[in-house]
């Protein structure tokens, strides 16, 4: 993300999407989370 000219990236905690859905055992063995950003994007 800084890469693309952001800034003050912040990354949060992992959080289970998965859970209960049809892919949660694939999800789970592959250890996938979903994870929300926070950044600007200076003008």
């Amino acid at each position: 993300m800084e890469q693309a000219g952001f800034t003050g990236v912040q990354i949060g905690p992992p959080v289970d999407t998965f859970s209960e859905s049809g892919g949660e055992k694939n999800a789970r063995l592959f250890e996938v989370y979903g994870y929300a950003f926070l950044a600007h994007k200076p003008e």
